[in-house]
């Protein structure tokens, strides 16, 4: 050490070497030894601290006590729900590489990180740096420091990573030599066209590298050429057509003002008009990765447990013995090949192919997974088998008592089936941890299995301060022998209470059980990663979109096998139509129809679609040129909204923001008066309808709220807000308290509007929907379930439905249960009740409608997952006859772009799950943001 350098010890007794002005040593590190412990270190997205307690089974080395470390409620406010200051919040599908930028890490003789070549490691900003405030950090995936990046570039970078306009990860080009380690920065800006061009400018002035973007953004202008000139000619071709078919458009043009019968199609001249499609079809041709069918029918299986009442089925047995292998991981040897949870054995050290981390200690192994077997399965029945056949705990703290997390509507049928299929003399002490099962909270430790729901984890999910999270009673005072998510995607949002609450839970084994682990996109992945506390850095976000995210939407075959690799380590998943399944499913065909506006119909679909377009603009240009004035993004999705809602009927289309928006701009917040609310709740409509996110957790709207600012959240994200902060996080308006929320006017956000429409008047779709319904060549005995996600729109159809004498009944979301099970049975049990008018939402979930046996779907949007539950509350086991879906869809519209969007989101989906033919496609997670908006108006 040269002589200048003065040498101090902190409180911890740690040396701080004053180091000279040398580049490499700018930043002053703190010198640690091989033996002292490191100080608590910091994340590199969230600025939040990382530390060395792990009395509670850490998430992460990384994450161990990001929520049990907090120094005041500010802090707990960032934990519980991310600010904008950090990076978690950032869609990163929607950033683009800008370029490459080769540096080195210097300073790495002074810290004991380990690093390798070809390592993803985290670049973090430390502004409170003493000797320098744009110093950038870089960590491994443990959270140890490697060194920082040379004091000139950091100078340059560390402004556009504290303002966000650039996330920076980095890869390791080399190995670590005496004093630095060769490394690429990766930077990506924002994807905006205006706010892109701001940045460049920026970046071009501070000399930062730009090649790549420069060359994507030549490249996709040939592209809107050569698409602007194919759209010209197809507008062309249409108009020709329409002027040779006189003004009428296609086989369902009509004249209108009386109640007209529809004439009689016959079924082959419709299913010859449509085109097939089935999604459950989609990729399956070429397996390349992953467990292909012919694996998992050969998957071995154990014995039905002894004490279990039902014989399990030869494929539930042989997912009880996945599970229980599961349970109890084995490290790989060095002979094998094979990873286990990501990790390969290569010489004396272990390393992690998705993020090449590598250590010579044992890596911790997560014990439990993803059982995503498709609806009707039996995936309940093969966790009870769990339960009954390994009870015995994996450590010395826990308990033998297995806690179940499911929605409020299902925790009763959890004990019934429990009870149900085991013996009697070997049933389990079951607790149902509700209501005055709460009076139990201190004996939780003496069941076998407690059921409870999610909201009742979250009232007791508070973070301790000053320790890990422990309490005297309540579900966070057990150590469980194992955690079961019953409809896993709940937790989707990684940032919701529920997810975090759920993720600090104590247990030796973890389970999620969902048919549907990506609804929207990866990131729903990711929170299941977390849950099941997988280790080697995917469970940090950066990490995971690094690794993960951003290679799959750039199609690099790379990121396809190293997702396939993760969901084969933790995933089984199993679908109805695999042959050794043997469900003896009758067959099920799927149809698009596409239908042709009636002219009138056609002008004023391309009313909308100019207005949309030109409020698009105006939208985009507001802050720039009109000092803020101008539409709103609540004025995009109203317009959005009614493009989609005239492809059903004309007459769902209305203007409900106008007069609310302008006293919004004038009093900012309004008085709750009944008219206001009234108001406030057909905003709030909107939102829903549209599929918008919640502007805190920027997950969807899963109860949702809206402020007398006119802002939507989820409950449980702004009851949070408030309770710190008492101001919307959005404008800074005051909010009091909850009691300033408005919740929609019916408990599932469905639609209440009264549409005052002709009866008499039809339109294309609800002609289409006719013909389906009385066409010559139906099956003898057919019932169809018509999906909605209007109400107003089943309100159309049913004097239709009446007029042609066809008999039918309704659920919806103002039902209430007992009627709700009258409508059902008489669908059920009436053989003249040939038709179920049904709101998308009541029947994604819950329901048992085999009775059905042809299924309508009226109108799309953007999660296909929530369109499939519906399908399958019809296609399930105990369907004994052929069940046939259409899908009806305005040809030309917006509601064939819709189709490509979810396409894209099957596309994930199944590439996850090792059921994509094309590893290389590009299978983009698509969102309702701007840039979607921009490309549903072409």
């Amino acid at each position: 050490m040269p002589l200048s350098h003065k040498v101090n010890k902190n409180k911890r007794g740690v040396e701080i070497i004053d180091l000279s002005q040398d580049d490499e040593n700018a930043h002053r590190p703190t010198k640690i030894s091989r033996n002292a412990k490191a100080p608590p270190l910091t994340n590199a997205s969230s600025g939040q601290r990382f530390g060395q307690d792990t009395s509670f089974l850490p998430l992460s080395q990384s994450d161990s006590i990001r929520f049990s470390q907090l120094d005041d409620d500010d802090a707990a406010a960032n934990d519980l729900i991310q600010s904008s200051q950090n990076l978690d919040d950032v869609d990163v599908t929607e950033y683009q590489l800008f370029d490459d930028m080769h540096t080195k890490i210097v300073g790495v003789r002074y810290y004991r990180g380990h690093a390798t070549l070809g390592e993803h490691v985290v670049v973090a900003r430390e502004p409170n740096n003493q000797y320098d405030p744009n110093a950038i950090r870089v960590l491994n995936v443990m959270g140890q420091q490697i060194g920082h990046i040379p004091r000139q570039i950091a100078a340059k970078l560390a402004k556009y990573m504290d303002e966000r306009s650039l996330i920076i990860e980095g890869i390791l080009t080399g190995v670590i030599g005496a004093y630095d380690c060769p490394m690429v920065l990766k930077l990506y800006g924002t994807g905006d066209p205006v706010r892109q061009e701001q940045l460049k400018k920026r970046m071009k002035a501070d000399r930062l590298p730009l090649s790549k973007i420069n060359a994507l953004n030549l490249e996709r202008k040939k592209q809107l050429i050569e698409a602007e000139r194919a759209r010209k000619r197809k507008e062309a071709e249409r108009r020709a057509m329409a002027l040779k078919g006189n003004g009428k458009s296609g086989p369902y043009a009509g004249s209108f003002g009386s109640l007209q019968t529809v004439d009689v199609a016959d079924l082959e001249d419709l299913l010859d008009q449509s085109s097939s499609f089935d999604p459950r079809k989609m990729g399956q041709s070429a397996e390349k990765f992953g467990l292909k069918e012919s694996d998992l029918a050969n998957m071995p299986m154990v014995d039905t447990p002894p004490t279990m009442k039902t014989e399990l089925l030869p494929y539930q047995r042989q997912g009880l013995a996945w599970m229980l292998e599961k349970e109890a991981p084995c490290l790989p040897t060095e002979e094998s090949q094979n990873a286990v949870q990501l990790w390969k054995r290569e010489g004396p050290r272990y390393r992690n192919v998705a993020t090449n981390y590598a250590m010579s200690n044992e890596p911790p192994l997560a014990s439990g997974g993803i059982l995503a077997d498709d609806m009707g399965l039996g995936k309940t029945i093969q966790i009870i088998s769990l339960i009954m056949a390994n009870s015995r705990p994996r450590s010395a703290q826990a308990t033998t008592a297995t806690l179940i997390l499911s929605p409020v509507g299902v925790m009763s049928n959890w004990k019934g089936q429990i009870e149900a299929h085991v013996k009697a003399e070997h049933t389990p002490k079951i607790l149902v941890y509700h209501g005055a099962g709460k009076k139990e909270a201190a004996n939780l430790s003496q069941y076998d299995v407690v059921i409870t729901s999610y909201g009742a984890l979250v009232s007791e999910y508070t973070p301790n301060v000053k320790g890990p999270l422990s309490r005297a009673k309540g579900l966070y005072s057990v150590h469980w022998r194992r955690v079961v998510l019953d409809e896993g995607h709940t937790i989707r949002n990684p940032r919701s209470k529920g997810s975090l609450a759920a993720c600090h839970l104590r247990a030796d084994s973890r389970w999620t059980l969902t048919g549907t682990p990506i609804i929207n996109s990866l990131k729903d992945l990711y929170s299941q990663v977390r849950f099941l506390r997988l280790s080697g850095g995917l469970d940090d976000l950066t990490m995971f979109n690094a690794v993960l995210i951003r290679p799959l939407n750039s199609g690099d075959p790379l990121g396809v096998s190293i997702l396939q690799e993760l969901m084969a380590a933790i995933c089984l998943r199993r679908r109805k139509d695999m042959s050794f399944i043997n469900l003896r499913l009758p067959p099920m065909k799927s149809h698009v129809l596409r239908i042709k506006f009636h002219s009138h119909e056609q002008e004023k679909y391309e009313m909308f679609q100019a207005e949309a377009k030109g409020m698009l603009d105006r939208y985009q240009t507001r802050d720039n040129e009109t000092g803020g004035t101008g539409p709103t993004y609540t004025h995009l999705l109203e317009i959005l909204l009614r493009m989609r809602q005239v492809c059903n009927h004309w007459a769902l289309c209305k203007n409900r923001v106008d007069k609310l928006m302008s006293l919004l701009d004038q009093n900012k917040v309004i008085e709750l008066t009944p008219e206001n609310i009234k108001a406030l709740q057909e905003i709030l409509q909107l939102r829903i309808e549209s599929q918008e996110t919640c502007a805190v957790c920027l997950d969807n709207l899963e109860e949702p709220v809206i402020t007398a600012c006119g802002h939507a959240f989820d409950k449980s994200c702004i009851e949070q807000v408030i309770e710190r902060q008492h101001k919307c996080p959005l404008c800074r308006a005051d909010i009091k308290d909850t009691n300033n929320l408005v919740s929609p006017a019916t408990e599932l956000g469905e639609d209440t509007a009264v549409v005052e429409v002709d009866p008499n008047a039809s339109s294309s779709k609800v002609d289409a929907l006719l013909k389906i319904l009385t066409a010559k060549g139906q099956a003898e005995g057919t019932k169809t379930v018509v999906f909605s996600q209007w109400t107003s729109f089943l309100h159309v159809i049913e004097p239709h439905l009446q007029h042609h004498g066809i008999n039918f009944t309704r659920i919806d979301g103002k039902l209430n249960s007992t009627k709700r099970d009258q409508a059902i049975n008489e669908f059920t049990n009436n053989p003249e009740c040939t038709v179920l008018l049904a709101s998308l939402n009541v029947c994604s979930v819950g329901l048992n409608l085999v009775a059905g046996n042809q299924v309508i779907l009226c109108d799309s949007w953007w999660a296909p997952a929530i369109e499939d539950q519906a399908v399958d509350r019809v296609y399930r086991l105990g369907q004994t006859r052929d069940t046939t879906v259409w899908r009806l869809v305005m040809e030309g519209s917006i509601e064939d772009r819709v189709l490509a969007i979810q396409e894209n989101k099957r596309l994930l989906s199944m590439t996850a799950l090792s059921e994509t033919e094309n590893n290389k496609r590009k299978t983009k997670a698509k969102s309702a943001n701007l840039a979607d908006i921009e490309k549903l108006l072409g």
